[in-house]
């Protein structure tokens, strides 16, 4: 693959990380490998800050940024770092924040959360899988715990949305989740990662999508695709983009490069030019918010001139 045109429009890229590994990543650092989904994460388990991201996004015209938790030990001080790299270098303009929903001191630290000028929402994973190594959880019934549940609630109160990270086959409680919490904007990763790609386990896949899209206050990111494909072609990723823009609608999607990880699979400009080549026959408008409306929308990004 190799970058063949430029990307004429802004960029909002709606799911970044950054890491500091003087700071705690266990992921990355005390259980590295450990983690499968991802394949082989040697090559990302170093430094990559904000001057890393924006050379990787070079290529396009990169406007504003959300940086979403990177699995850090301790959540609100990586709130706290990211709010102080955006008022050092304006990126990234929002910060989806860490939180577990069923710790006891749940309320406090979403009080210390929102408190962030560029906090917008918060992720607690929620991917189990019944191989150990592709879970991100050791419990597959987070999702339904009275504990979980009553610190969920409180995003609404806190003005947060929440990044939802799922598989398929947790989908319709999903979809349960965000209808009964209607106050609260449910943001699907990674097009809802999509592991099985035979027939039968993409139409669960879409089945679920189908009943989280038909929340009103819920969206999707496309990002993500390499993690469930790790050699993905344009024929590859085509079926996929298109299934997640078709289910949720483009004022509802969104494109995102979910880098560094998935620059284990290509480069930044590689991925964009393969959602520019997707939609190409999509009409401007559309365009617009896949790139950038929606995640501007979503996120509270209206307002956010692109740093010089």
């Amino acid at each position: 693959m190799k970058w063949e045109h430029v990307l004429d429009l802004d960029i909002v890229d709606a799911h970044h990380h950054l890491w500091d590994l003087a700071r705690s990543y266990p992921w990355l650092q005390e259980t590295a490998g450990e983690l499968q989904v991802h394949g082989d994460d040697a090559a990302i388990r170093r430094d990559y800050l904000v001057d890393d991201f924006r050379r990787d996004a070079e290529p396009l015209r990169l406007v504003a940024s959300v940086h979403v938790d990177a699995g850090a030990a301790d959540p609100l001080e990586e709130a706290r770092w990211l709010q102080q790299v955006a008022d050092e270098s304006g990126y990234p303009q929002a910060i989806v924040a860490g939180a577990r929903l069923d710790a006891g001191d749940v309320d406090e630290v979403l009080d210390e959360l929102a408190a962030l000028p560029n906090v917008r929402g918060v992720r607690h994973i929620l991917n189990w899988h019944p191989d150990p190594a592709m879970s991100y959880t050791d419990r597959p019934d987070l999702i339904t715990d009275p504990a979980w549940l009553a610190g969920f609630a409180r995003l609404a109160h806190h003005g947060l949305s929440f990044d939802l990270q799922v598989y398929p086959a947790q989908l319709a409680e999903a979809a349960q989740l965000a209808a009964g919490h209607p106050d609260t904007m449910v943001v699907l990763n990674h097009a809802g990662m999509p592991l099985g790609r035979d027939p039968d386990s993409l139409l669960d896949w879409r089945r679920g999508l189908d009943a989280l899209a038909a929340r009103p206050n819920t969206a999707v990111k496309i990002s993500g695709l390499g993690m469930t494909d790790h050699r993905w072609t344009l024929g590859s990723l085509r079926p996929v983009v298109l299934e997640c823009i078709e289910a949720f609608g483009a004022d509802r999607a969104m494109f995102a490069s979910n880098f560094p990880v998935d620059g284990l699979y290509s480069t930044y400009a590689q991925l964009y030019d393969a959602f520019d080549t997707i939609t190409a026959d999509f009409s401007a408008g559309e365009r617009a918010a896949l790139f950038a409306g929606t995640a501007r929308r979503v996120y509270g990004l209206a307002d956010r001139a692109a740093p010089a």
